[in-house]
């Protein structure tokens, strides 16, 4: 479990800067250059996320089970993903409502997704992992509307077009991960 905990600090440490303080990133994005902040960054997120995913899998090796969930924690995980992918898609497809709505689809998704997984597992491992991020997104979101607050940012009006291009392109790569990518990358599925 250290490799899956130092991971963890790695990876959300640097994804937490901003959460931190907003001034100690811009300073040090302006004292490096905008390039090479985001090479230190993309590194240390990669190794960060490397660890994680190395020690997340060791330890699945050997599970402390902490509890059982009920059979019907799968099925609300199932949909709580769905919306998990939905919400993540908002983050990249231009003018839809969802963002325009929630500001921070992004985060919104990671909060869902973790909260899904910690609904249908009950291993040390996936508590450790799902919770991390779970607070992690939790702290992100409100710092990020605060950010918003603070900086007068208005969001525009999504349209019905972008809206539908986002839900159907969520509910395909929910698909696609559910019925085959996560038996293929994670060995679980969930679906099949």
């Amino acid at each position: 479990m250290s490799y899956l905990i130092v991971g963890l600090i790695v990876f959300l440490g640097v994804h937490s800067i901003r959460i931190l303080s907003e001034d100690s990133r811009t300073r040090l994005r302006n004292q490096l250059g905008e390039n090479a902040y985001k090479g230190i960054y993309s590194v240390i997120s990669l190794l960060g996320f490397g660890m994680l995913v190395w020690g997340f899998g060791v330890a699945r090796e050997t599970p402390l089970v902490l509890w059982t969930p009920p059979v019907g924690m799968r099925h609300l995980a199932s949909l709580l993903t769905l919306l998990a992918f939905v919400l993540l898609a908002a983050t990249y497809v231009p003018g839809n409502a969802i963002k325009a709505r929630v500001h921070h689809p992004m985060v919104l998704s990671v909060k869902t997704w973790a909260l899904a997984h910690l609904l249908a597992t009950g291993t040390a491992a996936h508590l450790l992992l799902f919770g991390s991020f779970l607070i992690w997104g939790v702290l992100s979101f409100v710092a990020a509307r605060r950010r918003d607050r603070t900086q007068g940012v208005v969001y525009a009006a999504g349209s019905l077009q972008g809206t539908a291009v986002t839900i159907v392109a969520g509910v395909v790569a929910w698909a696609a991960f559910a019925f085959y990518l996560h038996g293929a990358l994670i060995g679980i599925r969930p679906l099949g």
